[in-house]
């Protein structure tokens, strides 16, 4: 006769059931999305936008636990915020920013600071502001981006962030543990930034993609959110990048 085997079962990561996840650029593109599927899985959320008509319209359709409109590059502001919430969160998700095509011949130096240290400073300041509000074994997850790995003209802004992230996000998670640290880097994603951004060039983009991806099909806010929901979700990841670009990198441009 055996005894009973000292091997511990399998680990089961919580799931986002009467969990609050905290999401910053919740209104629109990948924020929304990622918020529609936080509510799917049963967890409560509190909505962070810049522009008021946009949030409104998501806190009617996704019933947060509470809203905010303001720039999440105000530093003084999202202090403030999280100062201001009434408990204790599980996840704080960051979807605010874009990428800044600057060529060097028409640079203006200072929008290019501040951009970059724009960036840099929002990343920042939501590790230290935020802290003290999030729940030992939650996380802290932003996104970033893949487009700035191989130099081009007018990526030296983009590029150098793309550098900088992981390497903070690496870092943070050691600062910040329990407390967990990821990084969403993704490729091309069908949502209105990429719109606002190529302008009447969308169509002919989506169709190269379509074309050329290994996946056949172009990446959308849906399958941001998937990942973003499962690194939440799974509590071993901590100081990763995790890219989602359908491939993106591995076609020669």
């Amino acid at each position: 006769m055996t005894g009973a085997s000292s091997v511990p079962g399998p680990h089961q990561p919580p799931g986002l059931a009467d969990r609050t996840v905290v999401v910053i650029g919740g209104s629109a593109g990948i924020g929304l999305e990622t918020a529609r599927q936080v509510r799917a899985g049963g967890g409560r959320l509190v909505l962070v936008g810049r522009n008021p008509d946009r949030l409104q319209q998501a806190a009617q359709e996704l019933d947060p636990v509470g809203t905010a409109a303001f720039d999440a590059t105000d530093t003084v502001r999202l202090k403030q915020f999280f100062q201001d919430l009434p408990g204790p969160v599980d996840h704080v998700m960051v979807t605010a920013g874009g990428p800044a095509y600057m060529p060097l011949e028409d640079m203006d130096l200072a929008v290019a600071r501040g951009h970059f240290g724009e960036r840099l400073a929002m990343t920042l300041a939501v590790a230290l502001y935020s802290r003290d509000k999030v729940r030992a074994g939650g996380t802290l997850l932003f996104i970033g981006g893949t487009g700035g790995r191989r130099p081009g003209v007018g990526l030296s802004v983009v590029s150098a962030l793309t550098a900088a992230l992981p390497a903070l996000t690496a870092n943070l998670a050691l600062e910040l543990a329990p407390i967990r640290v990821n990084l969403i880097a993704a490729g091309f994603v069908d949502t209105p930034l990429s719109a606002s951004l190529l302008g009447d060039q969308l169509d002919a983009r989506r169709e190269e993609l379509r074309a050329t991806l290994p996946i056949r099909r172009v990446v959308g806010p849906a399958d941001v959110a998937a990942l973003a929901v499962h690194i939440m979700c799974n509590d071993a990841l901590t100081g990763g990048t995790y890219d989602i670009d359908g491939g993106q990198q591995l076609i020669s441009h």
